[in-house]
C-alpha cells in the first residue's frame, strides 16, 4: 500500500472513529433514569444500536480496503465481526482485539433484535447489561485502533 492509499484509509477511520465518539456522548446523555422513562429507555436503546452500526461501518471501511469480501451472506454481520479480530497474515493486523470482539458481539445481537422486533417492548435490564459492556468497549476500542494504525504505519514505512 502507497502512502496516498494509506492517507486516505486513516481520514476514512478518523471520520468514522469520530461519528463512534458521537454516539458515546449520546449514550452517556440518555443512561442516566432510562429505567424510570419508557421513552428515555427507547431512545438509549437507539442510541446502543447505533454504536454497533458505527462500529460496523468502520469494520466494511477496513475489510473493503483490504479483502474486500464476507464469503456467507447469510451470516454477513457475525462474519464480518469476526474478521475484524484475525491477523489476516500478509495482509492486515486484526483491527480489534478477540475480547472486544467478544463485547460488540452482544451488541450486534441487540441491534438485529432491536431492528427486527416490531412488537418487542424494551427491556430495561438488558439494557443495563450492554451498558456494563458499553463502559468496557469505550475504554477499549480507541486502544485497539490506534494499535491498528501503528501496525499499518510500521508496514508502510
Amino acid at each position: 500500500m502507497d502512502e496516498k492509499e494509506l492517507s486516505v484509509l486513516k481520514a476514512e477511520i478518523d471520520f468514522q472513529v469520530q461519528t463512534i465518539k458521537n454516539v458515546i456522548t449520546k449514550i452517556h446523555e440518555r443512561q442516566r433514569d432510562y429505567m424510570h422513562d419508557l421513552r428515555l429507555a427507547e431512545s438509549l436503546a437507539y442510541q446502543l444500536h447505533n454504536l454497533y452500526c458505527a462500529f460496523e461501518d468502520l469494520f466494511k471501511i477496513v475489510a473493503q480496503f483490504f479483502e474486500n469480501s464476507v464469503e456467507d451472506t447469510s451470516r454477513y454481520h457475525l462474519e464480518l465481526l469476526k474478521r475484524m479480530t484475525l491477523d489476516i497474515a500478509g495482509i492486515r493486523p486484526p483491527l480489534i482485539s478477540q475480547e472486544l470482539g467478544d463485547a460488540l458481539d452482544e451488541f450486534r445481537a441487540f441491534r438485529h433484535v432491536f431492528r427486527h422486533a416490531y412488537s418487542y417492548e424494551i427491556d430495561v435490564e438488558k439494557i443495563g447489561l450492554l451498558l456494563k459492556k458499553f463502559v468496557y468497549i469505550q475504554g477499549k476500542y480507541q486502544e485497539d485502533i490506534d494499535h491498528f494504525m501503528t501496525l499499518l504505519t510500521a508496514v508502510a514505512d
